[in-house]
């Protein structure tokens, strides 16, 4: 059986990540796009679809409305069951998050078991958790000012889910964890010892 491995999450703190991410994915922009993908090569086309359909962590309409997922959200104030009521009646996705005294966790299917990115960035104000990749299945060539694919139209070429930690959450020790077998994606991030000495006097 394909083993449960653990992901690198690296840490980029002080300059931030933002401006990877510089260029907005607009609700127009986003279904041109995908009008734009029926002539690309099948393979191509498929594995667009997968990534950004229905369901998916990286598809901007995972909340119910459009939502650029290169935004960062403030996951753990939602509850899954009301962010995902339409689409959890009918099964149609696997995401899923929570909190417990502990830890804060996150879960999801990756569309095709496409190798993942885990990076926590940002500054002392507010803290961030990347989930990114590539859809297509070489990457682009990269621009004259030296930028990568995430500072352009970076849905033309991968994915991204950018979650906003809680201020109780302790960044230095996110964990990742990637399920060969099922293509699962697991993101535990542990609250810091105060948080966790608070909740466990009050139990």
């Amino acid at each position: 059986m394909p083993p449960r491995r653990g992901i690198e999450v690296r840490q980029a703190v002080g300059d931030g990540a933002a401006p990877r991410w510089r260029m907005s994915l607009l609700e127009n922009t986003f279904s041109s796009f995908l009008q734009s993908i029926g002539g690309c090569a099948a393979a191509d086309g498929a594995a667009a679809r997968a990534v950004f359909g229905e369901g998916s962590l990286f598809s901007p309409f995972l909340f119910g409305k459009f939502f650029d997922p290169a935004d960062a959200f403030p996951l753990w104030e939602f509850e899954p069951e009301v962010l995902l009521a339409a689409l959890r009646r009918g099964a149609r996705t696997t995401v899923d998050w929570a909190e417990t005294d502990s830890e804060y966790y996150l879960r999801a299917d990756i569309p095709g078991g496409r190798k993942c990115d885990v990076e926590v960035s940002g500054d002392d104000a507010m803290r961030v958790v990347d989930v990114s990749g590539l859809w297509r299945a070489a990457p682009p060539p990269p621009p004259p000012d030296g930028r990568d694919w995430r500072a352009g139209r970076w849905w033309e070429h991968g994915f991204v889910r950018r979650v906003e930690l809680p201020e109780d959450a302790d960044w230095r020790k996110v964990e990742a964890f990637f399920d060969d077998g099922e293509g699962l994606l697991e993101i535990k991030v542990p609250k810091s010892g105060d948080a966790h000495q608070a909740a466990a006097a009050t139990a």
